[in-house]
């Protein structure tokens, strides 16, 4: 079994307030959870209006499957327009 966890902290560009944000930041995490085999949550910055932490995490039987469907979740998330990727940090279990 192999695990691994991935933190990303985002830049939302256009978000004027944290009711702005937390619209992005559902947006994103709603897309990752119902398209791909990964456990997605925000898990830092709730309280600032411009930027987010995700951490995302799966989980597999070949560590090459776990890698693929996590750059699958970043690939959709650097898709996304509103927020841009600025810092990723890969763990593995």
């Amino acid at each position: 079994m192999h695990v691994a966890v991935v933190r990303c902290e985002c830049f939302i560009f256009m978000a004027q307030s944290l009711k702005d944000k937390r619209s992005v930041v559902k947006s994103i995490v709603t897309r990752m959870r119902q398209r791909l085999n990964v456990s997605v949550a925000e898990t830092d910055h709730q309280n600032v209006w411009q930027r987010a932490e995700l951490t995302i995490a799966a989980v597999g039987s070949s560590k090459q499957s776990v890698e693929t469907e996590l750059q699958k979740a970043l690939d959709l998330l650097d898709r996304h327009d509103e927020a841009e990727r600025t810092l990723t940090d890969w763990e593995w279990v």
